[in-house]
């Protein structure tokens, strides 16, 4: 058994809105939050707004990231 997780290899880079939603979940996270409704909270705090352009809320951004891991 390995010691090392395997990356996941999508075959393609990562989008400009990907790297910014990842480096905003990154803040979000070094702040100290680490449950759902915070990082929610956080993301609109920043400006980060969902691919509808609307605020987050934890259920727009679950299905996001469903639909960015599909």
């Amino acid at each position: 058994m390995s010691l090392y997780l395997q990356p996941r290899q999508s075959g393609t880079a990562p989008t400009q809105y990907e790297r910014k939603l990842a480096g905003a979940i990154e803040e979000v996270f070094g702040t100290g939050v680490h449950h759902l409704e915070g990082l929610v909270k956080g993301l609109n705090a920043l400006g980060i707004h969902s691919p509808g352009g609307d605020a987050w809320t934890t259920d727009t951004f679950t299905d996001e990231i469903r639909r960015m891991g599909a």
